[in-house]
């Protein structure tokens, strides 16, 4: 008779277990699962740092695959790495995604990120995630010259971006020195040169160009002959050119290449927050838009942005990333505290 109680007890328990893991493979939430903060296991918190349309398009069809309802919170690289760092332990964030590596990089060093399950690490490359493995590569950006096609002939463009401080360049370019993009450029210069010369570069910088806010404006500013070229991410011009066209077609993109600092490729990155209510529903968001399915929302859209995961090639209207050639750079060490300090000190900020 004992052993028969047992063999019972064991068939409820394993009945039980059955009835769990199918509700968690439906990514359906029920009313008696929830998390400390009162959210279902089938509700995730993502602060979003992406741009929030291609953000939503990875919701919408995660949710619809899943069930998984995903709240966004919206804000720019810094602003949601100094709540989150400012939250600690507290924060309600599930899920923290980027347009850059600092801002990660800052989450990571607070010790505030889980680590990625093995299975969402196995789908991006290494050269688009961080050593550490804490958080892990979504996307990517490349840094780019755009340059007055009227103005400047392909013999007349820098061999480097590091030549934009010399004389010869005063007055000729723009950036959008206040943007994390461009704050992400000078910590990979940082970490390829070291500070001694980032800072040189930063003062012939600050001699040399015009400022502009956001890198639109900044290539808005070429395409209407105020300034000969503007150092910015690819992106922007490939996404007004699927449109009008208007603010870029007295443009075109310069690639470095060559391993140079500016041929630099930014990893936007997802990460998931240590104190997570909901951290199985978390980690299958970040493996989902790492997943094919998520890598071909870049791929197949207009965002631009270089898919990095599970195999899918970039848009077709991108040079390949390998063509790039591209300096290595561990996303994880990217300074953008540092970045902020010698910026401010040579008068960018």
């Amino acid at each position: 008779m004992k052993i028969r109680k047992n063999a019972l007890a064991g068939i409820a328990l394993a009945a039980t277990a059955a009835l769990s893991l199918a509700a968690c493979g439906s990514g359906a939430s029920t009313s008696g699962s929830t998390g400390g903060d009162g959210k279902s296991a089938g509700e995730i918190t993502v602060y979003n740092a992406q741009h929030e349309s291609l953000t939503k398009e990875w919701v919408d069809a995660f949710t619809a695959d899943t069930g998984i309802k995903v709240t966004l919170r919206q804000g720019d690289d810094t602003e949601m790495s100094n709540q989150i760092v400012q939250e600690g332990a507290a924060s309600r964030a599930d899920v923290f995604l980027t347009e850059n590596s600092p801002a990660m990089a800052q989450v990571e060093n607070a010790g505030l990120f889980a680590d990625v399950d093995k299975a969402t690490v196995d789908q991006v490359p290494a050269e688009f995630r961080p050593s550490t493995n804490k958080w892990t590569g979504i996307a990517a950006r490349s840094t780019v010259l755009v340059y007055d096609k009227a103005k400047l002939s392909a013999d007349k463009l820098p061999k480097s971006m590091l030549d934009l401080a010399k004389p010869e360049w005063k007055g000729k370019w723009a950036a959008s020195p206040s943007g994390a993009d461009f704050q992400a450029i000078v910590s990979a210069l940082l970490e390829l040169k070291g500070e001694a010369a980032t800072e040189e570069w930063l003062k012939g910088m600050k001699e040399n160009f015009k400022a502009y806010k956001g890198n639109s404006t900044a290539m808005k500013a070429v395409n209407a002959g105020e300034v000969d070229a503007a150092l910015i991410y690819h992106y922007y011009y490939y996404g007004d050119q699927s449109k009008t066209g208007e603010n870029s077609k007295n443009v075109t993109p310069y690639y470095f290449k060559n391993q140079d600092p500016g041929a630099f490729v930014s990893v936007s990155g997802g990460g998931v927050l240590k104190s997570s209510k909901n951290a199985a529903a978390a980690q299958a968001f970040l493996k989902y838009i790492t997943g094919k399915k998520g890598q071909e929302v870049l791929q197949k859209g207009t965002s631009f942005e270089y898919a990095v995961g599970s195999g899918v090639p970039a848009n077709e209207k991108l040079v390949p990333l390998p063509e790039l050639q591209a300096p290595k750079v561990d996303p994880a060490k990217l300074n953008s505290a540092k970045v902020t300090d010698l910026m401010t000190k040579s008068g960018l900020l």
